[in-house]
């Protein structure tokens, strides 16, 4: 057994609880369909008022065994037009990596990504192209990332 496995699998059954019974609002997670206590997915609905309103984003969850002292993977698995976001559903967002902390939680990263869903970061892109449609021309970015919502995230 890994050191600290114990703990660490208590701290991801808690937090399974929480978001259970008490799921931060436009967001869900939970265990995938391996069953693994390690491996979880988690949907956002899009936030109100942004081209992602109405869809429904699904993200993988991936804890490493030094968790919560390592912060989670987390990915989205839905394609997104994003300038903070990869096509390969990364997300560049302080928390998930240099500012990860062990008081945070899965529902507190997930809030984090609706707020990065709402205020984008262009001047910390993972897309440098979208970043630039960001800033020069807001019109043209909001349409992209609602045919991409219509496209890949409405069910």
């Amino acid at each position: 057994m890994i050191p600290g496995a114990n703990a660490t699998l208590q701290r991801i059954k808690k937090e399974l609880d929480e978001m259970t019974s008490d799921p931060p609002s436009n967001c869900s997670a939970g265990l995938n369909d391996s069953g693994d206590m390690f491996n979880w997915q988690a949907t956002i609905s899009g936030p109100e008022k942004t081209p992602f309103e109405g869809g429904v984003f699904k993200l993988s969850i991936f804890f490493p065994n030094d968790y919560p002292f390592k912060p989670p993977q987390v990915k989205f698995i839905t394609k997104i037009y994003h300038p903070n976001i990869s096509t390969h559903g990364d997300i560049c967002l302080d928390i998930l990596k240099s500012q990860w902390s062990p008081a945070l939680s899965i529902a507190k990263v997930l809030l984090s990504i609706c707020v990065l869903m709402c205020e984008p970061n262009p001047d910390d892109p993972l897309v440098p192209d979208v970043a630039s449609v960001y800033k020069n021309n807001c019109a043209q970015y909001n349409a992209t990332a609602r045919k991409w919502t219509k496209e890949y995230a409405m069910e």
